[in-house]
């Protein structure tokens, strides 16, 4: 199934997490682009101020929060700011990850795995824990978690599959796995809420997280993400999308 697009505009207020560049400032152009109000979730004061420049001159109506998604005052702090200036939040696009030395299962570094869940997995679950009460007081909120297909266990388990030999990168793919288990509960838990919750596979996007190797550009990979922010009351939830469709859990 391939969830529908809906246009949501109307002072609709989205926070994206490492919108400073790549993928997360094309996702915060995207939905800029549809009269939402854009809050561009960076670490670093500089590198976002300059992001919200550069979507200030496309006309953009956008805004820094500073959060570090791995501190949980800086979390917290942020949460407060959007409380106070904004109200609520109708979408939260927990972009922001990392990834690391690639090693397979046997041999992946403890420290390194620790680092990887601490940001792809633990930081999506504290920035959306502390952002929840905003998304509750949205009459339909939408929180896209931006995964991969590495994370599939389905795929993975597949010797047929295109991922199923990328065993070098088991500590990102595990954290990515997790961070799906997350959506599956979070979208289960919150279907009296009306907020939709889902999965999004970018694909494998050219941006600094792989040294610009990737074989798609920041546009493709934003554009199920923008979908999924923006779904419509029938749209699904709990799911694991990428542009052509449903991905294996």
């Amino acid at each position: 199934m391939r969830p529908n697009l809906a246009r949501m505009t109307d002072n609709k207020t989205a926070l994206i997490t490492g919108a400073n560049k790549g993928i997360g400032f094309e996702t915060a152009r995207r939905l800029a682009e549809l009269g939402m109000t854009v809050l561009v979730g960076a670490r670093d004061r500089e590198r976002g101020q300059r992001a919200v420049a550069g979507l200030r001159e496309r006309s953009a109506d956008a805004h820094l929060v500073l959060l570090d998604i791995t501190d949980e005052a800086s979390i917290a702090a942020a949460a407060g700011d959007v409380s106070a200036h904004f109200g609520r939040l109708d979408v939260l696009v927990n972009n922001a990850g990392i990834g690391n030395a690639s090693q397979p299962p046997s041999q992946q570094s403890l420290p390194q795995m620790r680092e990887l869940f601490a940001t792809n997995f633990l930081g999506a679950v504290a920035v959306t824990q502390a952002f929840l009460p905003l998304l509750e007081r949205a009459p339909a909120a939408r929180i896209v978690n931006v995964s991969s297909s590495l994370g599939s266990l389905g795929l993975a388990s597949d010797p047929t599959s295109r991922i199923a030999d990328w065993n070098a990168l088991f500590g990102y793919s595990a954290s990515k796995t997790a961070l799906n288990a997350f959506t599956v509960r979070l979208a289960h838990e919150l279907r009296s809420k009306n907020i939709k919750v889902n999965s999004a596979c970018p694909g494998y996007v050219a941006t600094d997280l792989n040294g610009h190797q990737g074989l798609r550009t920041v546009e493709q990979g934003a554009a199920i993400i923008v979908t999924l922010a923006t779904i419509r009351e029938s749209g699904p939830t709990g799911g694991f999308f990428d542009d052509a469709g449903e991905v294996a859990w």
